[in-house]
């Protein structure tokens, strides 16, 4: 499967959105938005409506569990992957109740974030 979507990268260290681009980027040919803090991923978000959002958790400004409730308050729909340093079970668990669809750890083998992304894609997306 080759996507081709509109995706959402946002965290606030611009290494860490380069090397998930470039993991997206192997999937297929998305076209990549990038924001560096919530405030800034709502406003990209209201205004561009990207197919998948790939989110940071522990961001300045407004963190990844606000940012995905605004999102979710925008779009219901929306698909929203958290991104996370951390293995907290709490905010995962509240990610997942505020209707993420997936996390990953950014200390996954690089393999495991792309065969994972892979799988959440064509979960939702299916053969497009």
């Amino acid at each position: 499967m080759k996507f081709a979507g509109k995706v959402l990268l946002v965290d606030d260290e611009a290494h860490v959105r380069k090397f998930v681009g470039l993991i997206v980027r192997s999937l297929g040919e998305p076209q990549i938005l990038e924001a560096q803090n919530g405030r800034e991923a709502v406003e990209i978000y209201q205004r561009e409506k990207p197919d998948l959002v790939l989110l940071d958790v522990n961001m300045p400004i407004l963190d990844g569990l606000g940012t995905l409730r605004e999102i979710k308050r925008i779009d219901p729909e929306a698909v929203v992957i958290m991104l996370t340093s951390l293995a907290n079970r709490q905010t995962v668990e509240e990610a997942l109740d505020l209707g993420a669809s997936s996390y990953i750890r950014k200390d996954t083998p690089r393999a495991e974030i792309t065969k994972s992304l892979s799988e959440t894609i064509e979960a939702v997306f299916g053969s497009e």
